[in-house]
C-alpha cells in the first residue's frame, strides 16, 4: 500500500491508520480461523472496506477494524467448515512461526498453540469469535457485544459456555520454555537421524500423533497412538524428506517446533506438546497448501 524510495508517494491517514492496527487484525483472524491464508484473506477485505470509508469521521479505528475483521472471519469460518467436511485425512491448524515476544507470554502463547486451535475448533464460529477477543486479547462483554452484535448479556452467556467448553476439552501441557526447547531439539536430532531408540526416550508412552497432508503427501490419515507406533511413524516420514533437505528448530505457534526446508521451500512443519518433560502429543503439517506461515 505504501511505496518507497524517491518520488514514494507518501501513505494515506487511512494507510497509516490500518498499518497501526493490521498486526492485531491478523492475530484475531488467526485464531477465529486457524488458517493463515484465510486470515490475510480477511485481514485484506478489511481494508478494501477500510479503503471506503472516510477515516476522519471512525473516533475507534480499532473497535471499527476489529469489528470488521472478527465478522467477516466469522462468516468465513462457517462456510470452511463446510469445506473441511471434504477433507483428505485429519485437519490441523495451519502452522505459523511466532516471535519470542509471544512465547514469553503464556495467555498468548496458549492462544496460539495449535493445541488450542483445535480444542476451539469444537466451538460454534461465535462462541470462538467471543472466546478468542475475550481469553486472548482481553476485551470486555461490553466491548465484544459491540463488535459481534449482540446484547452484553447475551454475550456474556456465550463466553460462559465457550469457557466452559474449552476447559472440558483443553488439556494443560508444560509451558516452560527452555524445557520444551530442549525436548524440540531433541526430537529434531532423531528424526533427522532416524534413530528410533532416541525418539522413544524423548516420546511419552501414550503419545499421538496427527498429520495434516491433506491428501497431497504420503501422511499418516489416520491418528497413530503409542510411544513405538508414532517414533516408527515419524522415521518412515523423516525418510521421505526431500535429499539436501534440512530440520530447524523454530518458534511455531507460540513454542520450539520444528521445520524441514528444501531450500527456502518449507515442506513440513511438526509442533509438540510436553507432560511432565516428555512430548505427549505431535501436530505434523506436510500438506504443501499450508505452510505459507513457515516459509521463510
Amino acid at each position: 500500500m505504501v511505496g518507497g524510495g524517491e518520488g514514494a508517494v507518501s501513505p494515506s491517514a487511512a494507510e497509516r491508520r490500518f498499518a497501526e492496527h493490521r498486526g492485531l487484525l491478523h492475530a484475531v483472524a488467526y485464531r477465529v480461523l486457524g488458517s493463515v491464508a484465510e486470515a490475510e484473506d480477511v485481514v485484506q477485505d478489511t481494508w478494501l472496506r477500510w479503503s471506503r470509508v472516510d477515516v476522519d469521521t471512525v473516533v475507534d479505528a480499532e473497535g471499527y477494524l476489529v469489528r470488521v475483521v472478527t465478522r467477516l472471519a466469522i462468516d468465513r469460518l462457517r462456510s470452511a467448515r463446510v469445506r473441511r467436511e471434504s477433507y483428505v485425512g485429519p485437519w490441523l491448524p495451519e502452522p505459523l512461526l511466532t516471535s519470542p515476544d509471544v512465547a514469553e507470554d503464556a495467555v498468548t502463547a496458549d492462544s496460539v498453540s495449535t493445541a488450542m486451535l483445535l480444542v476451539l475448533e469444537t466451538l460454534s464460529p461465535m462462541e470462538r469469535a467471543v472466546f478468542v477477543l475475550n481469553e486472548a486479547f482481553g476485551y470486555s462483554h461490553a466491548e465484544i457485544a459491540r463488535v459481534v452484535g449482540r446484547n452484553d448479556t447475551a454475550v456474556r452467556q456465550i463466553a460462559h459456555r465457550a469457557r466452559k467448553a474449552v476447559e472440558a476439552r483443553r488439556r494443560r501441557y508444560d509451558t516452560d520454555q527452555a524445557t520444551r526447547r530442549q525436548a524440540a531439539e531433541r526430537f529434531l536430532a532423531a528424526s533427522a537421524g532416524g534413530d528410533l531408540k532416541a525418539l522413544m526416550e524423548v516420546l511419552a508412552p501414550d503419545v499421538t500423533m496427527v498429520s495434516d497432508g491433506g491428501g497431497f503427501t504420503a501422511a499418516p490419515r489416520k491418528l497413530i497412538r503409542g510411544r513405538d507406533r508414532v517414533a516408527r511413524a515419524i522415521v518412515v516420514l523423516s525418510r521421505r524428506w526431500p535429499d539436501g533437505s534440512r530440520a530447524e528448530v523454530c518458534q511455531v505457534n507460540g513454542g520450539p517446533g520444528m521445520v524441514v526446508y528444501s531450500g527456502h521451500t518449507p515442506v513440513l512443519a511438526a509442533t509438540v506438546h510436553l507432560l511432565d518433560g516428555a512430548i505427549e502429543e505431535v501436530h505434523v503439517v506436510s500438506n504443501p497448501e499450508k505452510l505459507a506461515g513457515v516459509a521463510l
